[in-house]
Formats: structure tokens, C-alpha cells, sequence
């Protein structure tokens, strides 16, 4: 049985809305508010390799700390793998894993492609 995992933020209305899209065709993902419980390095390694993007692609640019600390900064992928993890805002937002696959709930129409 695929299990699916919601890396969620109940503030974002992506986020809401792909959770309400997963709800209406039958699934109760586990959610995982990754503001609250932020994943791990291995986590994200995992996750960005589901996805098939690099690190810095899953990285939210319009964040206030990433203009801060980040901006025109030449990262490794494990530099910004690190700062995801210490700044979980810049995670962007919402994933959808299952034990296979992985993709970006932007637009939240993209996890009918797990289903």
C-alpha cells in the first residue's frame, strides 16, 4: 500500500489546497508541518533525488533570510541542503512523497500525478 507524506504548511494556500485535493480523492496523507519538525539532511537528499532537482531548486528565493544570508551566495548542494535545515522556511513548499516518487504541490495539481 503507497503511503503518502504531506511536508505541509497550514499557512500556505498551496499547501492547504493540495491537502484538500489529496482529501478528496480519498487519501489521509501524514502530515509533517516542516516549520515545526524540520526534516533532516537525509531527508532533504532523499526528497530532492525523488524529485530529480538540484538542492538550490527546492530553495524559496523570495524569503526574507535567504536575501538576507544566502543571496548571490555560490553554494554547494550540501551548503544548501544545510541551510534548509536551519531555515526550514526556505523548503519550498508543498511536497508530497509517497514511497516511490515525490513532486512539488505547485500547483497542488501536480500530486495527481502520484495518484
Amino acid at each position: 500500500m503507497t503511503t503518502f507524506t504531506l511536508y505541509h504548511n497550514p499557512r500556505c494556500s498551496k499547501s492547504r489546497a493540495t491537502l484538500a485535493l489529496l482529501e478528496q480523492h480519498g487519501i489521509a496523507p501524514r502530515i509533517v508541518d516542516y516549520l515545526q519538525t524540520p526534516p533532516t539532511t537525509a531527508e532533504l537528499e532523499r526528497i530532492v533525488a525523488m524529485l530529480g532537482i538540484t538542492p538550490e531548486q527546492l530553495v524559496r528565493k523570495g524569503e526574507a533570510v535567504f536575501a538576507r544570508e544566502y543571496e548571490g551566495k555560490d553554494l554547494s548542494a550540501a551548503q544548501w541542503l544545510e541551510a534548509m535545515v536551519r531555515h526550514p522556511i526556505l523548503i519550498e513548499r508543498p511536497i508530497v512523497v509517497t514511497n516511490e516518487r515525490a513532486v512539488l504541490g505547485r500547483p497542488p495539481e501536480n500530486v495527481l500525478a502520484l495518484l
